[in-house]
């Protein structure tokens, strides 16, 4: 096994392009994902307050929507068409409308009737824009009736009043740092060890050093070395960024760091292993890059963590499940995010060691067969 490493990190070092996508192209995916999702959530988003009420309520509402980082007033005017015309511009994310007579309405019990607009077309920054929207809205709309309308009207009454405390767990800050980008590495580096390990294989055939390959040692043995060589590298690209989240971002683990470690190594073999399985059985590069591509591509969006599976098609199911990137997700969610105890995750982590064993054997037996013939 190890003069098969040894063998496939020579021909690394004497392949600069290869070499490069072991090394540089990781790096690069790593650092500018750390980048892109180093402030947490986008804040400052730009939105237009269009007051037509001119009135007490407005001011309060226009100093709650000051006071929450989230949003920035770009414009304050009582033209409609004038912030509409700058939401189709995309120069502001959504509106808060206060038409002409809202405080008397809502001082009379009436439906104040103010109007909250968004870009929904861009899903997160719609969600996040109209969360925040919303509560300074209503905080506003509470506070003016609280302290400028009905403290004046009411004599003071100890009186209990209902509280509900509502409580974000696991993400309370709804970082993106925290929620996406350790989907997002290990999503795009699978896919990167898809193709070098297809690449790695196939080109055995395509220049016929199939014989070279397996000299001296089992088949299993040559095509485990070849593939664990892969393996390794992007686990430790992987464990090089988790150093990076953890100690120096400070997103703690809440359940078992070594079991996720050892997730990550079952999760890239069974990619590793299924790679060199369909080069194998194609006997051709660009379909196998093609299946890759959808297969492996499609895992972040059908592994239910950008998209949820509930009440999805039963194709949608039933693809979720024979990707290996799902079980990988939900034990990476339970460990590192929720603290799940380790009995929950052994379901997912067996998942992925069947995936492992199924793969490897259906391909050395693949192997075994066109080296015989």
């Amino acid at each position: 096994m190890w003069s098969g490493i040894l063998r496939e990190l020579k021909y690394l070092r004497g392949h600069k392009w290869d070499l490069s996508l072991v090394t540089v192209v990781p790096a690069f995916i790593i650092v500018l994902f750390s980048c892109m999702f180093y402030q947490g959530k986008p804040d400052h988003l730009p939105i237009a307050l269009i007051d037509q009420d001119h009135s007490a309520l407005s001011q309060t509402v226009q100093k709650y929507i000051s006071q929450n980082n989230t949003l920035s007033i770009y414009i304050q005017t009582d033209n409609l068409k004038e912030a509409e015309q700058l939401l189709n511009q995309t120069r502001i994310w959504g509106y808060v409308l206060i038409p002409p007579g809202a405080e008397q309405r809502l001082v009379q019990a009436k439906d104040a009737e103010i109007a909250i607009a968004f870009n929904q077309s861009y899903f997160s920054v719609g969600n996040t824009i109209s969360s925040a929207m919303l509560v300074s809205t209503l905080q506003a709309t509470s506070d003016f009736m609280g302290s400028s309308f009905l403290e004046q009207k009411i004599p003071f009454i100890e009186a209990p009043t209902p509280n509900v405390k509502i409580s974000a767990l696991y993400n309370p800050g709804l970082s993106y740092e925290f929620y996406l980008e350790p989907f997002m590495i290990p999503a795009i580096l699978h896919l990167l060890l898809c193709c070098c390990v297809a690449f790695a294989v196939g080109q055995e055939f395509k220049f016929s050093t199939q014989h070279q390959w397996t000299a001296g040692q089992t088949r299993w043995g040559a095509l485990f070395s070849k593939c664990m060589t892969y393996v390794v590298i992007f686990t430790l690209w992987t464990w090089l960024w988790m150093i990076w989240l953890i100690e120096f971002r400070g997103w703690f683990t809440a359940g078992s760091l070594w079991l996720i470690m050892l997730a990550q190594i079952l999760f890239y073999s069974a990619y590793a292993f299924i790679s060199a399985t369909v080069v194998l059985v194609t006997g051709n590069l660009a379909k196998t890059f093609g299946f890759i591509a959808v297969y492996g591509g499609s895992s972040l969006s059908f592994a239910g963590v950008t998209l949820p599976l509930n009440n999805a098609p039963l194709f949608t199911k039933f693809w979720a499940n024979i990707i290996p990137y799902t079980p990988y997700a939900k034990l990476q969610t339970e460990q590192w995010v929720i603290g799940s105890p380790l009995n929950i995750s052994v379901i997912p982590f067996t998942v992925l060691l069947f995936y492992c064993l199924f793969y490897f054997a259906v391909a050395s037996l693949v192997l075994k067969k066109k080296t015989e013939g």
